[in-house]
């Protein structure tokens, strides 16, 4: 039986187009109650007064939340989750109160009627990289060194070099914006005790292993359920402040559900968003091409109140051979929400800046962007030497090059025209670490109807988690897929570990396998009714002996308006490795998926945050750009026929996020192709090339 690799539909698809999916804020419950935020209306300072007398006055008010009424929480170590606690106000949009009334128009209007004043302080929301108060972190997002420093590459860039290359790239602030914005149902029944949340989450145990200590909970006295999530990119990876404010209310209304839906504009101010970056990238090359140092310094913007640094330098350390190499990161903090994840945090910008300074290089020696990395391609992990589990980066562009046509590409920048488009074709590599988290159980039983129960607590965010653990289920069992009766997004569950950083099929499958072999082992090919077992994935030595990563190519054309600089993206292709594919149908919508995110850095996303007041001004689907339809034309993501042992027992690697890793450069390097004009600053703009367009 070999379920892996069948194109199976989403078994949860019916449910999801005929509305029956249940997601966070549409789970019946009795009696419900609903909640509406106070957010602070200055960037630092401290509240002095709250004037709540007209809001409690309001017919169907229950309750109004402030600092001097909300429950004390038992560790305020987080503070991006302690809220209420002081009259601090540490970023606008904080949360500094809440009205819970019978209908959420209530509740909305009883929070407009609260006055809140403010001793207003000095803030400080501008990024820039020689910030005084910039920092090196201990560690940034990964748990990765903040500084790596091989050979010696000072003198290296001290020297005169045949080619180099030494400029500045730079990366918004943006705001995930999943199709289901973050919401909750907060449920406390005093009596247990027991906390229930109907949370919209990528970790149902997650959230119960933040939030317990939090609210003074033991971790059986909360339980979170999340069956079906409507996208989350790395923002629903933990919870947030909003979650702490409906726990609050809950614990204040005990028996009434309070339901918390986060609207469009607040998912602006307190839900983690990807923080402005800046990369100084220097690189010095012989003659030949061959790199013979290389430097990547990244500059993160942080929040004052909680740390959280993007990893951008690190791919630099391992992409590209360099006998001598430097990565460093800084840390810029200010009064800010807490930046968080967001779709391949740290080498989405990481590589736009790596991948663009590469196509500089190839312009510098007058080599192919292509046969530039072919020399440079590392034999094995340049930063630990360690051997690669599987390492086809060039296989992905030698064969997207063969596929897209890459010899139609002229070398010389603004030299191929069709009436007023100029035309143009870009590349960039792509690479993401493999991850497999420790932690996930799985529960494998047999029942009467003949099905096989497989439970665990993973949280499907719309990437196809329902059907892909069936599938490696039903392999590892050696039965058909109908006969698998998966649960899964529920706390009670037994526990799983995050869908995020690629890692969730890799973490939860490797569970699923190796219940399904102890189960075989125990019980045979014909177990008895009510045969049970529970099992977790042993460690894999692998992960240490060898460097595990997904890698990829992408392939873009541009046609660009010679009079008005508008861009257009025809055609794009992504070639990748990414191990055994468990489900061509959901793995091809990933990859798809992640290479629209890149079009849509490249041309379209910037969260653009007023200095003067502190915060993000383009707080709307109408300000805040991402492509439509008419933005996406002929699209394709392939991948190489591969099995990866080393990485997890189905021969699979993550696929989550390596489709959005290297995209924004091979526009921007399209851009280049077609126009000559180099763009280091994203998102591109007419502005940016409105001046450097050729002469009619």
């Amino acid at each position: 039986m070999n379920a892996i690799g069948t194109s199976l539909p989403r078994i949860d698809g019916q449910a999801k187009v005929t509305g029956t999916a249940r997601y966070a804020y549409e789970h019946p419950v009795a009696d419900p109650v609903h909640l509406f935020p106070i957010t602070a209306e200055v960037a630092r300072g401290r509240v002095t007064h709250m004037e709540t007398e007209g809001a409690e006055a309001l017919p169907g008010v229950l309750l109004v939340l402030t600092p001097d009424n909300a429950p004390r929480l038992a560790d305020t170590s987080d503070g991006d989750l302690t809220i209420l606690q002081t009259t601090d106000v540490s970023y606008r949009g904080q949360l500094i109160g809440a009205v819970v009334a019978e209908t959420p128009e209530i509740a909305r209007q009883a929070a407009g009627l609260v006055s809140v004043r403010y001793d207003e302080q000095d803030h400080d929301t501008g990024f820039r990289v020689d910030h005084p108060q910039a920092y090196r972190p201990e560690s940034v997002n990964g748990g990765y060194a903040t500084t790596t420093d091989a050979g010696d590459t000072e003198s290296l860039f001290a020297r005169p070099a045949d080619a180099s290359v030494d400029h500045w790239y730079s990366t918004p602030e943006e705001h995930n914006n999943p199709m289901e914005p973050h919401a909750v149902i907060a449920l406390w029944d005093s009596t247990e005790p027991l906390l229930t949340m109907y949370d919209s989450t990528q970790s149902t145990h997650g959230v119960v292993s933040a939030l317990a200590p939090v609210l003074g909970l033991e971790r059986d006295q909360m339980r979170v359920i999340a069956p079906h999530v409507g996208g989350g990119f790395g923002s629903k990876g933990s919870p947030h402040s909003h979650d702490v404010l409906a726990a609050m209310a809950a614990m204040r209304l005990p028996g009434r559900p309070v339901k918390f839906a986060v609207t469009r504009r607040h998912m602006f101010a307190f839900v983690g968003y990807r923080a402005r970056t800046a990369s100084h990238v220097r690189i010095a090359a012989d003659h030949r091409g061959h790199i013979t140092a290389l430097a990547h310094d990244a500059f993160a913007q942080t929040a004052r109140v909680k740390e959280y640094v993007e990893q951008a330098a690190v791919p630099a350390r391992s992409m590209y051979a360099s006998p001598n190499r430097h990565t460093d990161h800084h840390a810029v903090p200010l009064d800010v929400p807490v930046p968080y994840w967001m779709r391949a945090p740290g080498e989405a910008p990481g590589m736009f800046a790596g991948e663009v300074a590469m196509d500089e290089l190839a312009a510098e020696c007058g080599i192919d962007p292509i046969e530039l990395r072919v020399r440079n391609e590392p034999l094995s992990d340049p930063e630990t030497g360690k051997p690669w589990s599987s390492r086809r980066v060039l296989d992905c562009l030698h064969e997207g090059a063969r596929r897209f046509g890459w010899d139609t590409r002229s070398a010389s920048p603004a030299s191929r025209r069709e009436g007023n488009s100029l035309i143009g074709i870009g590349v960039a590599g792509a690479a993401y670490p493999h991850m497999v988290m420790p932690g996930t159980e799985v529960s494998i039983g047999f029942g009467d109807n003949g099905r096989y129960s497989v439970r665990t607590g993973a949280a499907d965010i719309g990437t196809g988690a329902w059907t892909t653990l069936t599938l490696i289920a039903a392999d590892a069992l050696g039965c058909p897929p109908e006969q698998i009766a998966l649960e899964i997004g529920d706390s009670a569950l037994p526990n799983a570990t995050v869908a995020g950083g690629s890692s969730g099929t890799s973490s939860w499958g490797s569970a699923i396998v190796t219940a399904a072999h102890q189960f075989r082992a125990r019980f045979g090919d014909d177990p008895p009714p009510g045969a049970e077992l529970t099992a977790h994935a042993p460690d894999n030595p692998d992960l240490e002996k060898y460097t595990i990563s997904s890698f990829g190519a992408h392939f873009v054309e541009v046609r660009v308006d010679v009079d008005t600089g508008e861009i257009r993206i025809p055609r794009m292709l992504g070639v990748f490795s990414v191990g055994r594919v468990i489900n061509p149908r959901t793995v091809r919508s990933q990859l798809i998926g992640g290479m629209i995110f890149g079009v849509s850095m490249a041309l379209h996303e910037e969260s653009v945050r007023d200095p003067r007041f502190g915060h993000v001004v383009t707080h709307d689907l109408a300000e805040y750009h991402i492509p439509v339809h008419a933005d996406i034309a002929e699209i394709d993501a392939t991948w190489l026929d591969d099995t990866d042992e080393h990485a997890t027992p189905m021969g699979s690697r993550g696929a989550g996020e390596i489709g959005i890793v290297g995209s924004a450069a091979a526009v921007v390097n399209a851009i280049y192709n077609a126009t000559g004009v180099r763009v280091r600053d994203l998102p591109v703009r007419l502005d940016d090339l409105l001046t450097g367009l050729p002469a009619q």
